[in-house]
């Protein structure tokens, strides 16, 4: 078998063996409903119960104030519609450019009902206008303000304590969605001060179709699915236990490996960086160098095709990402990186890094050889070089 490098981390990530060890007896012997009356589907609500506590911990939330869900678009979806709808049409939803989908799309489907929506900008470096995002709230009656924890094509961290703040001063309610911080730097929703979060199970290693929404208490929502009982009455559907179990061990692993994790991720990354520099000239560095995820590294290449560099590495077993999985598949440029205001001879050529704990520095190593001539390679075919009339929009 060829040797693969997975560097795509900020799409999915391989499940822990530990993770996948808590899952199995639910998938066997413990298989019965939370929800039944009987004594062998009341022992599995135990364990589910458990592994709430052990979520909200991982938060430094109250049990109540979780509810599960099958991933962070559905836990996106549900706090945004569901706020929205319980505050009605004369709520201001403010959010910013470089959301995931799964938080524009929702806002943008919010406006075509009649909501009135702004989408907040950023700095060449990715950071976010907080200037901008106070003008927006000026003078609101009830805003709802969706704001990500860190950016997950840059890396970029938001400074969430002071988003925070300027939406306590406007008395706005504040979603986050924080699926790329989880399990990578600490997260403490009463200590910041959110309304609602969202976290997805399948970014730091537990499985995919899993996730959550913290749910402030006193924070109104209109459920987003209907049926049953179930995660108060918020979530209908008979909840998820293997998997559920699964997140709380993953939210565990991460609480005892996060800070010990982000100086290894570094230095890679950093090394990684520095590397690739050296050794790739007309390459651009996207995005804030002091205030990132330890393991995301964001750069353009000049005058090249992100994808054909993707498609390229892929040959060499070397996995990355163009941009956010979710948008895959689509020619136009990251509205990420559009946004950030990146050279348009760069734009397209933008590529990310995603390191996890299972990466190492030996994988660093072969990248930084495999990966610069293939940048050669690709600008000596590229017929927008230097001295090109593309060239001139640099």
């Amino acid at each position: 078998m060829r040797r693969i490098v997975y560097f795509d981390n900020n799409a999915t990530t391989r499940v822990a063996p530990e993770v996948t060890e808590a899952m199995l007896p639910f998938f066997s012997d413990a298989y019965g409903n939370p929800s039944s009356m009987h004594a062998f589907g009341g022992d599995v609500a135990r364990h589910l119960d458990a592994a709430r506590e052990e979520v909200a911990a991982f938060l430094n939330a109250s049990p109540e104030e979780i509810i599960f869900t099958s991933c962070a678009t559905e836990s996106d979806n549900t706090a945004l519609r569901g706020a929205a709808e319980f505050y009605g049409p004369g709520t201001k939803i403010v959010t910013t450019k470089v959301e995931h989908p799964a938080v524009l799309q929702p806002c943008r489907r919010l406006k075509a009902q009649g909501y009135q929506v702004a989408e907040v900008g950023v700095d060449n470096l990715g950071r976010l206008d907080l200037d901008e995002l106070e003008a927006q709230l000026a003078g609101t009656n009830k805003a709802l303000v969706s704001v990500m924890w860190a950016n997950n094509e840059t890396g970029v961290v938001f400074p969430m304590a002071q988003v925070a703040e300027i939406c306590r001063e406007h008395g706005a309610i504040l979603h986050t969605d924080a699926v790329q911080v989880a399990g990578k730097i600490p997260v403490d929703v009463k200590k910041v001060g959110v309304d609602l979060l969202a976290m997805s199970g399948h970014k730091f290693h537990a499985p995919k179709g899993v996730g959550l929404l913290y749910v402030r208490k006193g924070t109104h929502l209109k459920p987003f699915m209907l049926g049953g009982h179930q995660e108060r009455g918020l979530r209908a559907g008979t909840e998820n236990v293997p998997y559920i179990v699964g997140l709380a061990k993953a939210c565990s692993l991460a609480q005892g490996l996060m800070a010990d994790e982000a100086v290894r991720l570094k230095a890679m990354r950093d090394k990684l960086e520095a590397g690739l520099l050296a050794a790739c000239p007309d390459m651009i560095v996207n995005g804030d160098r002091f205030s990132r995820l330890p393991g995301t590294l964001n750069v353009s290449f000049k005058y090249i095709e992100g994808e054909a560099i993707a498609y390229h590495l892929s040959d060499l077993g070397i996995c990355v990402s163009t941009g956010s999985a979710c948008a895959s598949g689509s020619l136009d440029p990251s509205h990420v990186i559009r946004a950030m205001g990146v050279p348009f001879v760069a734009v397209h050529g933008s590529v990310r890094f995603s390191l996890s704990r299972y990466n190492t520095m030996d994988e660093v190593d072969y990248a930084l050889e495999a990966i610069p001539p293939v940048i050669r390679k690709l600008r000596e075919l590229s017929p927008f070089g230097p001295g090109s009339d593309v060239s001139t929009y640099a």
